[in-house]
């Protein structure tokens, strides 16, 4: 069994990788619909949440512990919540059906791409997904007005850093699942996370042993990441977040590689 090394996940613009995202382009060209329904999640919270009940809340402290109008507060979170669901949503229930029921991949084996050409290439096809929804999302910030800081160019890039990070593990993830009903266990982890991420309210609402256990997940370093970003608070936490989110993608990409060579090749 031939493992796909670490670092070929730096080839993810490799020519025969990019052979699969050209593939689910041309399934795609008729049901783009599909595609601009994961954009309207976050807009709806974004009105309904960040300036419906932000209109009752008004400022609210930032990461630099600066009062930041509640809506400001709310709109990174929700960038990086996005990117989360967008890449978990690709990289679970689409790859799971492509794995097991479509034979997608199977088929794809009787060409030159590997194992690993599957893996990134299904990775960047993600990646896309989520980079349009994070440039959508942005535009409609630019036009509320919620762009204060030059350093907000970076939330793209670490918006796609989230969904690098959630995409691998999700597909990691999915290799091992056997039925649908294994998904129950997906949304058990996306729902609390959404929810105790700090994306609502501040850090230090919650009671301190909570506060270190919220620290260390995965969402809350892309939350903290991006909001830091918007509103200009740089610090070297930021950092941690974006060598926690990295070493999170290599290691689920290492693995659903791994494991695409065992299920695919025996």
């Amino acid at each position: 069994m031939t493992a796909f090394p670490l670092t070929s996940a730096f080839l993810i613009g490799s020519r025969r990788s990019l052979r699969l995202v050209e593939r689910n382009l041309f399934v795609y060209k008729h049901g783009w619909l599909v595609l601009l329904s994961g954009f309207f999640e976050p807009l709806f919270y974004l009105l309904s949440i960040g300036f419906g009940l932000g209109a009752l809340i008004g400022t609210i402290p930032g990461p630099n512990g600066q009062p930041i109008p509640y809506q400001l507060f709310v709109a990174p979170a929700l960038l990086a919540s996005s990117a989360m669901n967008g890449a978990v949503m690709e990289s679970t229930f689409n790859f799971f059906f492509k794995l097991n029921y479509n034979k997608t991949f199977t088929s794809i084996l009787s060409t030159p791409l590997s194992p690993g050409d599957v893996a990134t290439g299904e990775l960047t096809w993600a990646l896309i997904r989520g980079g349009l929804y994070a440039l959508g999302f942005m535009g409609v910030m630019v036009v509320l007005g919620l762009v204060v800081s030059p350093w907000v160019i970076f939330a793209v890039p670490a918006a796609l850093l989230v969904g690098f990070a959630f995409g691998a593990v999700g597909m990691a993830a999915t290799s091992f699942m056997k039925t649908w009903q294994d998904f129950d266990l997906v949304q058990l982890v996306i729902l609390p996370l959404f929810l105790f991420s700090a994306t609502f309210y501040p850090l230090e609402t919650y009671p301190e042993p909570l506060q270190v256990i919220v620290q260390l997940t995965p969402l809350y370093q892309g939350v903290d990441l991006i909001r830091s970003l918007t509103v200009g608070a740089i610090s070297p936490i930021l950092l941690f977040h974006v060598a926690y989110l990295l070493v999170m993608g290599f290691a689920g990409l290492y693995v659903v590689s791994r494991r695409l060579d065992k299920l695919l090749l025996q």
